[in-house]
């Protein structure tokens, strides 16, 4: 099978790779575990040399690997270099804070002596999303290479050169061969390679179903997983917020990346009399954004990730509108070559109806009107999902309250939930399980060992 990039500006294949056969993926899996047995042995200080580099190399191939992205997933030119450099700042973040992090935990006890000591476990496989990249590796792959482990990456099948282009950082920032691989599979062989014994941790970032399909691996051989599911994220803006700061932050909070992202603000609720205003505000900021190719500065407007994940959202949506919700702005394919859909927000959704229940990974906004702060806690909990979310009042203490409320991994109040490598990362229900980044991110795949020194 052929792993390919489109381009989906205009849907015109780029480049195709082959995927691994059976014999070279054994080949990678017995050399990570080789580099392995070295790498645990490695100081904590030779190890964050190594991210030092792979973080500055980032930065020096900044416009290179961001043009990669924009070619294969259609990111903003300018999301792109953003997503470049908040990814070096992981890989910085560890190699300067994973010590700390590791550092021996004492135990009070009166009889003699006790502390946590953390340590490797060995090949963590990674499967990876094509919406950041870069991104979303560095935050699997920093913590894990900082504490001792080594890594293997099974990327979405749509950024093939992205994927190499990780791989190609490690091995010119003097990585050993095994410590960082990419592996050109199927997502049909990741069940496969979960029964290796050699891999003992799966971490995966993408959908319920596939996260579904790694968890029922992970647990059919005893190993540790951590899921980064899917989420329809609550941005609730109460009757006493700062309307323009909430309508500011909601654009970008639904529409950055094209609105695809799992802790995007899909789902607006807005509380009372500040509801009407709030949506007239909010299609004002939207109305009019320039279309056009996202290598183009001044495009803020472009396509999808693909095709199929347009056809989806036009599908979606459709769906929705003949069961009776309204269409406020957009509403279908922007007519022109490429994976273009309209920026758009939808009303008057019930239980019952697509955009109530699913998550749509694109340019659109559901937005409802609450009668009061109770009705936007129980709308917000109303959902099989539980990644981020986002209050806005003026009275903290109360948006404090209203987030402990809420049923998500994350809350972020006063603006949108944004991803930063010092903050932990993850949700609940079927969002999943596990946190990454901040000091939570390295204590995953690690062993907490304890060693008890009695003193009789």
């Amino acid at each position: 099978m052929a792993i390919k990039t489109i381009n989906p500006y205009n849907n015109k294949e780029i480049k195709s790779f082959e995927e691994f056969s059976v014999e070279t993926v054994e080949k990678k899996i017995a050399q990570a575990d080789k580099t392995y047995q070295k790498w645990k042995t490695v100081a904590i200080k030779e190890r964050a040399e190594l991210l030092m580099k792979v973080a500055a190399l980032y930065r020096k191939r900044k416009e290179e690997l961001a043009r990669l992205i924009t070619l294969e997933m259609g990111k903003l030119i300018a999301q792109s270099e953003a997503e470049v450099e908040m990814c070096a700042s992981v890989y910085e973040y560890y190699a300067k804070n994973a010590a700390d992090f590791l550092e021996d935990k004492p135990i009070e006890i009166k009889d003699g002596k006790a502390f946590v000591r953390y340590t490797p476990i060995g090949i963590i496989l990674a499967v990876e999303p094509w919406n950041y990249p870069y991104n979303q590796v560095a935050r699997v792959a920093a913590p894990n290479i900082m504490a001792g482990n080594v890594i293997m990456v099974k990327h979405a099948s749509n950024v093939p050169q992205c994927a190499a282009a990780i791989e190609e950082i490690f091995r010119e920032a003097g990585a050993e061969d095994g410590i960082y691989t990419n592996l050109f599979l199927s997502s049909s062989r990741i069940a496969k390679l979960a029964e290796d014994p050699r891999i003992v941790g799966l971490s995966l970032t993408g959908s319920e179903k596939a996260g579904a399909s790694l968890a029922e691996a992970a647990g059919k051989n005893l190993k540790k997983s951590v899921l980064e599911l899917g989420g329809s994220d609550p941005f609730i803006i109460l009757e006493d917020a700062d309307i323009e700061k909430a309508v500011k932050s909601a654009v970008k909070g639904r529409f950055g990346n094209m609105g695809q992202a799992c802790t995007s603000s899909k789902r607006i609720i807005a509380v009372g009399k500040i509801a009407d205003e709030f949506l007239e505000k909010f299609k004002e900021k939207i109305t009019g954004l320039k279309v056009g190719d996202p290598m183009e500065r001044e495009t803020e407007v472009g396509p999808l990730s693909s095709e199929d994940a347009a056809q989806k959202i036009e599908k979606q949506v459709n769906d929705t509108v003949k069961s009776g919700a309204k269409v406020v702005l957009g509403g279908k394919r922007i007519d022109r070559e490429g994976a273009f859909y309209e920026p758009t927000i939808l009303t008057d959704i019930k239980p019952g109806m697509v955009a109530y229940h699913e998550e749509i990974f694109g340019p659109v906004a559901s937005f409802y009107k609450v009668k009061d702060e109770k009705e936007a806690i129980a709308l917000a909990n109303d959902s099989t999902f539980g990644l981020g979310g986002s209050v806005f009042s003026e009275n903290i203490e109360r948006a404090v309250e209203v987030a402990s409320q809420i049923e998500t991994g994350m809350i972020f109040i006063n603006e949108h939930v944004a991803s930063r490598p010092d903050l932990p990362f993850g949700g609940t229900k079927r969002s999943g399980y596990g946190r990454e980044l901040s000091e939570l991110g390295i204590e995953e795949f690690v062993n907490k060992k304890l060693i008890r020194i009695s003193n009789k």
